[in-house]
């Protein structure tokens, strides 16, 4: 069997599927062919043999003449040479004067009479000849004679045994050829179907034969349907290869950081276990600061985890920085981290509407704020703003900020280590600068007259009724 038109699993293939509908429509093509053939044949076969008795039945008329005052009829010969084209079938012949009286030929009675009608045109009709089926033709001939005067009437009938093999050779005739033509569009469809399912095929191959783990992006050739389905194949390997990098780095920065917190706590347990009371309180203050800091990293790490996975699988909507905004601040997570900081809030009235996932924003704004606790000086503000189609969600404190070579590896991974022994903002801003990416933004660093800012700038949607 054609491995092309089964597939695995017992599924058909898409070849075969549509090979079957066209099948089907040459199926139903070829019946209602041979509908019309039969119905083409037996209209022929009628016309022609309808001919040939008129023909018969206009030799019978004409050779009636009026001797002494009655019609006779001299059958020619020409009439039964006619009929005897239909060698297999038989024949009925009859001349009847006005009254219906027979002049000559067969006595038998026919299904209609017209010896009493105004008959002016050959009139066909079908009946019985002796049991079968039979068509008739009946011509009147009228006289005006001295000695004669009225109309004489003239049957003719044959049985339908040629006319229905005519109309079946020529059903046939017409079969034969509608079947070699369908069986030639068959195998052309196939091949065009075949030619034009190619790409598919190659592609299939290519999927089946690709390594599980290989995520880079396929060649897209073909047609522009295969075109469109392999750029969605690249696009969900993409945001594929995306989780699966998340994935990895979380295990990497877990494996990272993780490393010398967990090390310092049991260190600092041990020596609380062994150093005498005098100093055992002073061990449990660093072990509890050791446990605070290892919190906070684990925090970070989960939430941008979160907020790559977010940003991959939940769809942008309209969100109002400002909104994002208020949320933190109302939170009141700063009076955890650093109580005695002033934390302000500064929104004006205009909404300030992007396209972007609102909990992925508040993360980012989250953790702009708590970078700012943590390295900033008070006080510091959160505020919102919008310049030339630009929306920007800010976190600015009084301090000077980072020295200038450390501004460029913030946000950079395995820089929280770092930011315990000096400048580095850790992965708070990492998060901030993985929802920018997501959402086609951008974060600034800079120093002004009140201190330094960091922000989270988006295109602004104007599409949006303000409120």
């Amino acid at each position: 069997m054609n491995s092309h038109m089964v597939a695995l699993n017992g599924q058909r293939t898409l070849l075969s599927r549509v090979m079957g509908g066209v099948l089907s429509l040459l199926a139903v093509g070829g019946i209602l062919v041979t509908i019309a053939a039969f119905a083409y044949g037996k209209n022929a076969a009628r016309q022609s043999f309808d001919r040939i008795l008129l023909g018969a039945a206009n030799d019978i008329a004409e050779s009636i003449d009026i001797v002494n005052g009655a019609p006779i009829a001299d059958i020619p010969v020409s009439a039964f040479g006619l009929l005897s084209l239909a060698a297999d079938d038989r024949i009925f012949y009859s001349v009847r004067g006005p009254q219906g009286e027979v002049l000559t030929g067969y006595a038998g009675a026919v299904a209609r009479d017209f010896t009493h009608d105004t008959l002016t045109t050959p009139a066909f009709f079908d009946s019985t000849l002796q049991g079968e089926r039979a068509r008739f033709v009946t011509v009147a001939r009228r006289f005006s004679e001295r000695d004669f005067s009225g109309a004489v009437f003239v049957f003719v009938g044959q049985t339908l045994r040629a006319r229905n093999a005519m109309a079946l050779d020529l059903t046939k005739g017409a079969v034969l050829v509608t079947g070699i033509g369908g069986i030639a569009l068959l195998l052309g469809a196939f091949l065009v179907i075949r030619s034009a399912m190619r790409p598919l095929e190659i592609l299939t191959r290519d999927l089946s034969q690709r390594d599980p783990y290989d995520l880079t992006p396929m060649t897209a050739d073909g047609p522009a349907e295969v075109v469109v389905m392999v750029h969605a194949m690249n696009r969900f390997m993409q945001r594929l290869d995306r989780q699966v990098g998340a994935m990895k780095h979380l295990i990497s920065d877990t494996a990272h950081q993780l490393r010398t917190p967990v090390a310092a706590i049991r260190a600092q347990a041990e020596l609380a276990i062994e150093d005498d009371p005098a100093h055992r309180t002073q061990r449990l203050e660093r072990l509890v600061r050791r446990t605070r800091s290892l919190g906070t990293l684990l925090d970070q790490m989960l939430s941008r985890a979160m907020v790559i996975h977010r940003t991959d699988n939940a769809p942008p909507s309209a969100v109002d920085l400002r909104d994002v905004a208020l949320k933190v601040f109302e939170d009141r997570d700063h009076e955890v981290l650093a109580p005695e900081a002033e934390v302000r809030l500064e929104i004006g009235d205009v909404a300030v509407i992007v396209m972007a996932d609102e909990i992925s924003l508040s993360e980012a704004a989250k953790n702009m704020l708590a970078n700012a606790l943590r390295h900033g000086t008070s006080p510091i503000t959160i505020g919102v703003c919008a310049d030339q189609g630009i929306g920007e969600i800010w976190v600015q404190d009084a301090g000077s900020g980072p020295a200038d070579d450390v501004i460029d590896t913030i946000g950079q991974r395995f820089e929280r280590s770092a930011a315990s022994k000096g400048n580095s903002a850790g992965l708070g801003l990492s998060i901030v600068r993985a929802v920018a990416e997501a959402f086609e933004g951008k974060v600034h660093m800079a120093r002004n007259d009140q201190g330094f800012r960091v922000s989270l700038a988006l295109p602004a949607d104007h599409s949006v009724e303000e409120v």
